[in-house]
């Protein structure tokens, strides 16, 4: 069972966007995904429903050369990515607070020249290291702890404990590769 886990969370940052494909196969499992989840059934829809809003509301007015992610948890949308200039940045935050649910937008662009495919390759494996020493260390449940990784930056986000959020955040930062680690958590305790 620990190496099936194991394989799903190394797994998902394959299926960016894939959120249903992940959650009707983890229901099929035995529900291991939505029933650890903090999160209600609804607000993990309504998370997908404000990725996709967000992320094609920017494509269609920031045409051109941009590299954006949206990451939505909790109603909490993160952004990341690259923009060519200021306006671009803040116009792709206002795009998202405008999008219904969103409670609050950690606008995390930056300005310059979009990131080789060879850097987000690179962030995918270490978003995959991250989650695989998360099921390794065995100190939270990895379903809690939502991992982003952006020019070697990894994001946490989750509904955590401080001790799970300590845990997670000392987790990503000794992982190789990281060059740093921002925490956007809310907390339950």
């Amino acid at each position: 069972m620990r190496y099936a886990i194991l394989m799903l969370v190394a797994g998902l940052p394959f299926l960016h966007g894939c959120a249903p494909l992940v959650v009707g196969g983890a229901a099929a499992a035995g529900g291991f995904l939505v029933g650890e989840d903090r999160r209600t059934v609804g607000t993990l829809a309504e998370d997908q429903r404000i990725e996709g809003r967000a992320s094609d509301r920017i494509g269609d007015a920031l045409k051109g050369n941009i590299h954006v992610n949206v990451t939505s948890y909790n109603g909490a949308v993160l952004l990341t990515g690259e923009v060519p200039d200021a306006a671009a940045r803040e116009e792709a935050e206002r795009i998202t607070k405008a999008v219904e649910k969103v409670r609050v937008v950690y606008n995390e662009l930056t300005v310059g020249a979009i990131a080789p495919l060879s850097s987000r390759a690179n962030d995918t494996v270490i978003t995959s290291k991250v989650k695989a020493r998360f099921v390794d260390g065995r100190k939270f449940s990895p379903v809690h702890v939502k991992v982003v990784t952006e020019n070697s930056v990894v994001y946490l986000l989750g509904l955590v404990k401080k001790q799970e959020a300590n845990d997670a955040t000392d987790i990503a930062r000794t992982t190789s590769g990281v060059r740093k680690v921002v925490r956007v958590f809310e907390y339950t305790d």
